[in-house]
């Protein structure tokens, strides 16, 4: 029965990879996959795939080839180099990227296969690592249905929704869409939770509460319990949310669009991982709000983000804007004064994100978080 199927590369085995991949695996499909930490993919060899020393040789006699890495740039050195996945794959096979990413990066890989024999579409992917385990992810293709029937019991064999967007990118565009909804859930599931830490309330019995009503979100029914029970671990990453916050926000700047939403939540996770909190779950943006010794707790240094941003240094993105760098935010900074994602400036006196309506926020002497909740 097995020789029947599609021979299978997968090249990506981390948090959402490697179930994915077992899926495929379980459902009868022979399996090459690889990783570029081999420990990572370890257990899937381990329960019958075959291991590849690289992608060339992991994609080389495959039919159907998935991949799912961290970044754009990933994909693109992955796809487009002289000895990547174009050309070292055989004609006729169908190439299909799970990586959240460029929408225009997705058209040019689409454009390059289409010239060569092959095809390839973006299909990210939504519901989390729970949802890559339980095997009930949405698949978003930036294809047609037409398009993926050779290939639609593949991604059946991991999905539980597939919705076809009619053409390259826009699979990524509808992904994007989603992780903007995302990113000003978990603001409202923070800010809400802080505001009831506050006021006093038992923080289980409001959750519930807000579930009953409109106000319910995916961040508050599934995130909120492990930001409760100080459950930090990644089922999604903030360094990967943030990335995709990004691609959002370059896609509507090249639209010419706000999502003021979307800076916001962009402002706040660029702060936390600026502070350490890069390979935690996203979760994590509710430490924002919490006494210092919490966040000192669950691994983060708030002296980093005060040492980045005294005396106009460096903006929490990483690039320096006395030289005149952009924000990764897209947002010009001008010469010299570096203005953060919302228009609040970072010149002597720094105001931090939510500088409307909150105050200022000191991150001198005594660290004041965004939100006021501090402690020495």
């Amino acid at each position: 029965m097995a020789d029947t199927k599609q021979r299978v590369a997968f090249i990506g085995t981390g948090i959402m990879g490697a179930p994915i991949a077992g899926h495929i695996m379980d459902a009868g499909y022979p399996l090459t996959v690889y990783n570029r930490t081999e420990a990572k993919a370890q257990p899937l060899v381990e329960r019958g795939a075959v291991w590849a020393a690289s992608p060339a040789e992991a994609v080389r006699d495959a039919d159907v080839v998935f991949t799912m890495v961290g970044y754009p740039e990933d994909v693109e050195e992955l796809y487009l180099s002289s000895d990547g996945l174009l050309a070292a794959s055989k004609l006729g096979a169908v190439l299909i990227d799970l990586t959240t990413s460029s929408p225009a990066l997705a058209r040019d890989i689409a454009e390059a296969a289409a010239v060569s024999d092959r095809m390839a579409f973006d299909c990210p992917v939504t519901g989390g690592e729970s949802g890559a385990i339980a095997g009930t992810l949405t698949a978003i293709a930036g294809a047609t249905e037409r398009d993926i029937e050779p290939v639609r019991a593949l991604l059946e064999t991991f999905t539980a929704r597939i919705f076809c967007f009619g053409g390259a990118g826009k699979g990524q565009s509808a992904k994007l869409a989603n992780q903007i909804v995302l990113a000003s859930s978990m603001v409202g599931m923070a800010d809400a939770l802080s505001l009831a830490q506050q006021s006093g309330l038992d923080l289980e019995q409001t959750r519930k509460m807000i579930l009953t009503g409109t106000g319910a979100s995916g961040a508050m029914d599934s995130l909120a319990p492990k930001a409760l029970d100080g459950d930090w671990k990644p089922g999604f990453m903030v360094k990967h949310f943030i990335k995709d916050i990004r691609l959002a926000l370059e896609e509507a700047e090249e639209k010419e669009i706000a999502l003021p939403g979307a800076d916001t939540a962009y402002a706040l996770y660029d702060m936390l991982d600026a502070i350490g909190g890069a390979e935690l779950g996203t979760q994590a943006i509710t430490l924002l709000y919490q006494e210092e010794g919490d966040a000192v707790a669950a691994g983060l240094d708030w002296s980093l983000y005060t040492n980045a941003h005294e005396h106009g240094d460096e903006c929490g993105c990483g690039h320096d804007h006395e030289r005149g760098d952009e924000c990764g935010c897209g947002h010009d900074h001008g010469e010299g004064e570096h203005e953060c994602c919302h228009g609040h400036h970072h010149d002597g006196d720094h105001e931090c994100c939510h500088g409307e309506g909150h105050g200022h926020h000191d991150h001198g002497e005594g660290h004041e978080c965004c939100h006021g909740h501090h402690g020495k």
